[in-house]
């Protein structure tokens, strides 16, 4: 019998200071309509001719990394590209920051909670591969 994500996730280990499951998920809950709202602003404003489509690019690639976070996580449970495919996800969002602020600051401003929590789950899934995948490979 083949466990349930939420068994394998549950049976990996953690730091201490892992969030819980339900406090992870609120806190995606709130910043999805952020990244669904400064997204559709860039890609708007980019197919109108109003921004450079070089600006959207950022964004575009995020919102891929972003969505591909889950099924390589949870679907193939592979930890090595969930930290690489988060990365992809960190590094994108401070290079939209940049590449937005000429245009449209508030759109940088609004990415600030998404950056913040982003750059602490990258921490936690550098952790949560370190102590599954890497340490025990060192045994």
């Amino acid at each position: 019998m083949e466990i349930t994500w939420m068994q394998w996730y549950a049976g990996l280990q953690k730091p201490g200071w892992t969030p819980e499951p339900a406090t992870i998920g609120f806190i995606w809950q709130v910043l999805y309509p952020l990244i669904f709202f400064s997204c559709s602003f860039v890609f708007l404003k980019a197919y109108r001719g109003k921004l450079p489509w070089c600006v959207a690019l950022p964004f575009a690639i995020n919102l891929l990394a972003n969505l591909a976070f889950t099924p390589i996580q949870f679907g193939l449970r592979n930890l090595v590209l969930a930290s690489f495919d988060i990365s992809i996800v960190l590094v994108t969002i401070v290079w939209g920051m940049i590449v937005i602020w000429r245009y449209q600051r508030w759109v940088a401003i609004l990415q600030v909670p998404y950056l913040i929590w982003v750059a602490i789950a990258t921490v936690l899934q550098f952790m949560i591969t370190w102590l599954n995948v890497i340490s025990p490979s060192m045994l």
